[in-house]
């Protein structure tokens, strides 16, 4: 009996990563080819036949709420990681900004859906503020006490900034990313 459990360990890990490595490529692929996208598109950018995203995800509005969980996951365990990585908190900081308006980008191909009338969709604003404000929290405090930024600073109202940098898009030339950076640069010590 314990040699079952110990051969169904690693199936479950090979699974859970197989399973993380189809989220990311469908949000890769929802950022350039919208949530419509055909799943055909999807395996071939993970490297699976689209029978394996119809049994973890039997219906498209399925595999949408897990690619967005996985991105709200992925910059809540950043938080912590960059501050162990990151030469300074600020610069952290930085890092998960990138990190968020990347989440942002792909979440605004998901906004007409996650807009719609689908009630599968209603939990995942506040699933969202839930996670992450305390993660862009964790991150100001840091770099609000070693000196670098301004205190006090709102982590809600600092990502909703950020993503209406990104919500301007879609003109050639536009850098999200650019004016985020310009935006948290202005919280440092000393800006403005």
């Amino acid at each position: 009996m314990g040699e079952g459990r110990a051969a169904a360990g690693p199936r479950r890990a090979d699974a859970r990563r197989n399973q993380a490595a189809l989220l990311e490529a469908a949000a890769a692929v929802f950022v350039t080819s919208g949530v419509e996208a055909p799943v055909r598109e999807i395996a071939a950018r993970a490297g699976v036949g689209t029978a394996t995203i119809y049994r973890h995800f039997p219906a498209r509005a399925d595999l949408i709420v897990a690619v967005y969980r996985h991105q709200v996951e992925a910059l809540v365990t950043a938080g912590p990681r960059l501050l162990d990585e990151a030469p300074t908190p600020y610069e952290a900081l930085r890092r998960w900004i990138d990190q968020f308006v990347d989440f942002v980008i792909t979440k605004q191909g998901l906004a007409a859906v996650l807009q719609s009338d689908d009630p599968c969709f209603d939990p995942l604003h506040a699933y969202f503020v839930e996670r992450l404000v305390p993660a862009c929290r964790q991150l100001l405090d840091a770099a609000a006490a070693s000196g670098e930024v301004v205190a006090g600073q709102d982590p809600y109202e600092l990502m909703r900034g950020i993503g209406g940098l990104c919500a301007g898009g879609g003109r050639p030339g536009y850098d999200a990313r650019h004016l985020a950076a310009l935006l948290i640069s202005g919280l440092r010590h000393g800006a403005g």
